[in-house]
């Protein structure tokens, strides 16, 4: 008799999604992802266009500024989130680590490209 009042206790009916949130959900994935990789390849052009190549005398320490600009892009996505009216306090840690990694990504390689043309 007690594991069926234990069992009926941990049957917590969920609340079914519509498919329109669920529509809703996956194109605000998208855009978020859209966001990252575009804002990704622009702070890589920008590095390029203001520091260029990172191969400098010693001294001069030029590369760190490609660091600060990767991390103002991956901070101004936040406000890019409300232009698009994305609820970014929804987002987990894991969430913002994937966009993260995903500009973090698309800067690397778009710098790299850009330094061996």
């Amino acid at each position: 008799m007690s594991q069926e009042k234990d069992i009926s206790e941990t049957n917590i009916s969920t609340p079914v999604e519509t498919p329109e949130d669920e529509i809703k959900q996956y194109t605000e994935r998208v855009y978020r992802t859209a966001i990252a990789c575009i804002l990704g390849i622009i702070a890589g052009t920008i590095c390029f266009l203001v520091i260029g190549d990172t191969s400098t005398p010693e001294g001069e320490a030029r590369g760190i500024i490609g660091i600060l600009v990767l991390l103002a892009f991956i901070v101004f996505q936040k406000y890019i989130f409300l232009i698009f009216k994305i609820d970014y306090t929804k987002l987990g840690a894991k969430d913002w680590f994937f966009q993260g990694f995903m500009t973090f990504s698309l800067w690397f390689i778009s710098w790299t490209l850009l330094l061996t043309i």
